[in-house]
């Protein structure tokens, strides 16, 4: 029976995982990818979360430090696990970089990867230089400026496109991400608050701000910033004569007509993808992933955050979009499932 838990994600739900499991006196090895901890909010660049509003840098800034400050736990930055051997109790990984380590059970927290809108190109992306994401615009507001990347100009107005990259069989994305509704119309209160003379405007299916987001952040982007709402279905992003502004073309689904609007920037509200790396992760660990590439859970109510391997464990965003806090949250919530668990193997091997 080994003690030390292997971690592998340094993101929200990996940094909680670790620190909740070292909390309890369990040592932790944590391993992450690239050489920095602090996993998509810190590598994006995002900047003020939903829904706490606290800036990303600053809030899992906090995460990282007590997890490197913290001697149970010992990480290993650029790093991958490429084998894993044994079994619950008694498992042994070897490491990218040679190393092998024991651990007596593995926690996933190897969290998405963001839709790329290269793969929706009738909406102007990679086409048009003024068509960006919803993270490169978090990448503005933690800048302090929104501007049109073609020629630095502050937008007269700006549209955000909901579900690029979910909901959208045609591409193989019949999900839907979660968060996006939520977080752009958070984006759109951050765009007028750095640039007041911006008139922003969301184009939806439908919105989707689950639970207490609904009035905190649909109703507020409304009511206090005057965010438009326009309940649509896009049919293309092109150039406007000018040659300067874009032009979004589609109809409107509640008054059944065409409506074709200039912009000066289009904002894709990407979604969230399975991890890119969700197939060699499989291959490894030894998991299921579900029909859409997630990783798939086991059985649930009575072994929450089991993976299909006995002795692995998965959470956050890997088995599905998921917000930041939810993330946290299942991070401590596998600290305290596998520790529970070992302590029920070690009783039983005594």
């Amino acid at each position: 029976m080994n003690d030390t838990i292997l971690v592998v994600g340094a993101g929200p739900t990996g940094l909680s995982a670790a620190h909740g499991i070292a909390s309890v006196g369990r040592k932790v090895a944590l391993v992450e990818k690239v050489d920095r901890l602090g996993g998509t909010p810190i590598l994006s660049g995002y900047a003020k979360l939903v829904p706490s509003g606290e800036w990303a840098k600053d809030a899992i800034g906090r995460m990282v430090a007590r997890v490197e400050s913290n001697p149970l736990i010992s990480v290993h930055k650029s790093a991958t696990v490429t084998r894993l051997e044994g079994e619950a109790g008694s498992f042994t990984a070897t490491l990218s970089n040679g190393q092998t380590l024991a651990a007596g059970a593995v926690v996933l927290g190897t969290g998405f990867t963001h839709f790329d809108s290269i793969n929706k190109p009738e909406w102007g992306f990679g086409t048009y230089e003024d068509v960006v994401t919803t993270t490169q615009v978090e990448q503005m507001v933690g800048a302090g400026k929104i501007a049109c990347p073609s020629d630095g100009r502050a937008p007269e107005r700006v549209a955000i496109l909901l579900c690029v990259g979910s909901r959208d069989r045609q591409i193989g994305r019949e999900w839907c991400s979660k968060i996006c509704c939520t977080v752009s119309t958070n984006l759109a209160m951050e765009i007028k608050e750095l640039s007041p003379k911006t008139d922003v405007y969301i184009y939806y299916m439908d919105i989707r701000t689950f639970g207490l987001y609904e009035d905190k952040f649909y109703w507020k982007s409304q009511e206090e910033f005057g965010t438009k709402f326009v309940k649509a279905r896009i049919a293309e992003v092109t150039i406007a004569p000018d040659g300067k502004r874009l032009l979004v073309k589609g109809e409107d689904t509640l008054v059944k007509r065409p409506i074709v609007i200039p912009f000066d920037l289009i904002v894709h509200a990407i979604g969230m993808d399975p991890n890119e790396d969700n197939p060699e992760i499989a291959k490894v660990f030894g998991v299921g992933l579900e029909q859409h590439g997630f990783v798939e859970r086991g059985e649930h109510y009575t072994s929450s955050f089991a993976s299909t391997r006995p002795g692995i464990y998965v959470g956050g965003s890997a088995l599905g979009p998921e917000d930041i806090d939810t993330c946290v949250s299942h991070g401590l919530a596998m600290a305290m499932r596998v520790v529970g668990d070992l302590a029920t193997l070690a009783r039983k091997a005594a």
